[in-house]
């Protein structure tokens, strides 16, 4: 099975990739991940898409066409794999119906008042976890102890950007994929585990 997840930042399809991914044994392809891990590791790559990134605004589509045709040619996308951050404009999109085909687009729509709740109270540690203010205890990571910091594409003046630039470019490749027959929306709003029922519930 072949997915995509579509969505503003902030509607939460980082966490149902999670869930997903773990229910039908393929992999959750995060362009976000790959990014800062080439960052963090001071590649080329890593520091051109970082001067994108850090204020908010899409990396050139054919380097992040270039990342996800590698990574999909891997082995363990042999079954099928959900696509998370990818494509965000209809080059994109296009670019990609040349490499593979895909079964679902999954539209997560939310509230822009529920973007900025969720993202300016995320905190995010160097092990990779992600945790919301609403649930911590202290400013330190509950996995590894370590301090937690904001992302640069969580501040608020940034946020606003991030989301002004999602109107613009990627809103309309949810549009590309109706047209395809392959569009299924689901009230991102909702919670967590709602929203997982009801995206199961669809693709079976």
């Amino acid at each position: 099975m072949n997915l995509i997840l579509l969505g503003a930042p902030g509607a939460g399809k980082g966490s149902q990739a999670v869930k997903l991914k773990e229910h039908y044994g393929i992999p959750h392809i995060s362009t976000g991940d790959a990014f800062r891990s080439n960052i963090s590791k001071g590649t080329e790559i890593g520091l051109y898409a970082k001067s994108f990134i850090d204020k908010g605004l899409l990396v050139p589509d054919d380097v992040v066409v270039g990342i996800v045709k590698a990574r999909l040619e891997e082995a363990d996308c042999a079954n099928g794999f959900i696509l998370d951050g990818f494509p965000r404009t209809v080059p994109q999109a296009e670019a990609l119906d040349k490499i593979t085909a895909v079964d679902c687009i999954i539209d997560f729509k939310v509230d822009r008042e529920t973007v900025l709740k969720r993202l300016t109270g995320r905190r995010s540690c160097s092990c990779g976890g992600t945790f919301h203010v609403s649930k911590l205890k202290s400013e330190y990571c509950p996995v590894c102890g370590k301090k937690l910091y904001i992302r640069a594409d969580d501040k608020p003046e940034v946020i606003e950007e991030r989301l002004r630039v999602y109107k613009e470019t990627t809103a309309p490749v949810a549009e590309y994929y109706r047209e395809q027959g392959k569009l299924f929306e689901v009230d991102a709003n909702l919670d967590i585990d709602k929203v997982y029922d009801i995206i199961v519930a669809k693709l079976g």
